[in-house]
């Protein structure tokens, strides 16, 4: 197999540089508010030491990857919100939707 080329190289470095990733981010407090509230409290490890060394684990892992990964804390009042406001419940698929979105808007108002 033929090795890449140096401009091959430094286009696939600009390119992973360019991918942002948000991480749903919590204090011991917020983690504990939201896991209480979620239908799937199952997807949660089983408390905030656990949790967040599982979460700084795979912020490493991206960057490691070229992937720069942000915190994105969650504000459970604003979280849930969020969820009144377009119909959904708080779980997996709702906190990496509103991660996302504020992750979005963030990079969108200062671009």
């Amino acid at each position: 197999m033929k090795k890449p080329t140096l401009q091959q190289r430094l286009k696939a470095k600009r390119r992973s540089q360019a991918m942002i990733v948000g991480l749903t981010w919590y204090t011991a407090e917020t983690w504990a508010q939201i896991r209480a509230t979620a239908i799937d409290p199952d997807c949660f490890e089983t408390s905030f030491e656990k949790w967040k060394t599982m979460a700084v684990k795979a912020r490493c892992e991206f960057q490691r990857s070229g992937v720069r990964a942000l915190e994105c804390r969650i504000v459970p009042e604003e979280f849930f919100a969020w969820c009144t406001q377009h119909s959904q419940e708080n779980n997996a698929t709702s906190r990496a939707e509103f991660v996302s979105e504020k992750l979005t808007a963030t990079y969108e108002g200062s671009a």
